[in-house]
């Protein structure tokens, strides 16, 4: 099965029964495998960035895919340890490493869980509606939150003015949203079609198997 072996992400990770998933990760080659590459992907990912101010800067996420295949909490590890990576190799400074954390890792994680937990508390368990709404708008809405967030705290704190942040910034966003939902999207279609046992928020027995 490739990367994970025989590992089944949704019942090893998400079951917590007898098991801490700390302690399933431990035990488990094939996550460890798949947590690393993450964030590997992650710091390659993330050096490919665009922006003319300082601070103010758009490249693409990839946490909602994290989110979702890893869990949430897995995936604030792996977006951590890659936000460290980044400060080492000098790309992050040390002194923005607490928001860009918050704004770059926690803050779009917590929005792909609460998108895709309103999907699952209101809409149908379908393939399609994982995603598109899951995996495709999440990522979409996730860079959109996590870009606003840090300009606003730029705009608080008198590094910039709003007009600068608008007309440098914010009124490219949307640009880059529909970008990093299809990203997201296609990866997660991917993965969904070939190895659902891979992502630890999608059950097949439900979304697939049962409609």
């Amino acid at each position: 099965m490739g990367v994970v072996g025989d590992c089944n992400l949704s019942v090893d990770l998400g079951s917590g029964v007898h098991d801490t998933a700390w302690r399933i990760f431990m035990r488990e080659r094939g996550i460890q495998h798949m947590f690393f590459g993450a964030i590997l992907v992650l710091v390659l990912m993330w050096q490919m960035r665009a922006g003319v101010s300082a601070g103010l800067t758009v490249h693409f996420l990839g946490m909602t895919t994290l989110t979702l295949i890893l869990g949430w909490d897995f995936a604030v590890l792996a977006g951590s340890l890659a936000m460290l990576v980044m400060a080492v190799l000098g790309v992050e400074s040390v002194s923005s490493l607490p928001v860009s954390l918050i704004c770059v890792v926690v803050l779009p994680v917590l929005v792909t869980m609460l998108v895709l937990r309103i999907a699952e508390a209101k809409l149908p368990r379908n393939f399609f509606v994982y995603m598109f709404v899951c995996a495709f708008f999440g990522a979409g809405l996730a860079v959109a939150i996590s870009g606003m967030s840090m300009a606003m705290l730029l705009w608080l704190d008198g590094v910039y003015s709003w007009s600068e942040i608008y007309l440098n910034y914010a009124m490219y966003l949307p640009l880059i949203m529909m970008p990093e939902g299809l990203l997201n999207g296609i990866i997660m279609t991917g993965v969904m079609v070939f190895h659902p046992d891979w992502i630890r928020t999608f059950d097949a027995r439900v979304y697939i198997d049962e409609q």
